[in-house]
């Protein structure tokens, strides 16, 4: 698959899958949005899976918007390679563990619980990524 690139303007209401459309992965301050195509189809799978909701909270990012949130220099975010994300009342743990089904050999995937550590949290959310190599974390 490939990294493609779309136009908020444009292509807004652009339906990407039966559950996402452009708009959900866009990038404050920007009108263009990157985005992997196997991304998309993950996401997908994790939705369709669960049978609920899935809130996109961070796609695409640019380099500013990347800085001023705190991401890593070397964020896939920046490539449109990733996602962070939550699913109605389902745990972070289960989602990152249907992930890990999803990308057992390859891709990034992280656990940002909101539990007694981060209880400031609003929620807690998964960041996944399509990666070469894998890479597995918990914040």
């Amino acid at each position: 698959m490939s990294i493609c690139e779309y136009s908020l303007r444009r292509d807004s209401t652009r339906q990407l899958s039966p559950s996402f459309k452009v708009r959900e992965f866009g990038c404050k301050g920007s009108d263009v949005v990157l985005l992997d195509e196997e991304l998309v189809v993950l996401l997908q799978c994790i939705r369709e899976h669960f049978g609920k909701p899935l809130h996109i909270t961070s796609g695409y990012r640019t380099a500013a918007h990347n800085a001023a949130v705190g991401g890593s220099k070397s964020s896939q975010h920046l490539l449109g390679r990733a996602a962070d994300f939550w699913v109605e009342d389902t745990p972070v743990a289960s989602v990152a563990a249907y992930a890990e089904t999803l990308l057992p050999a390859r891709g990034g995937i992280g656990r940002y619980p909101k539990d007694a550590k981060h209880s400031t949290r609003k929620t807690g959310w998964v960041h996944i990524d399509t990666r070469a190599n894998k890479s597995r974390w918990s914040m």
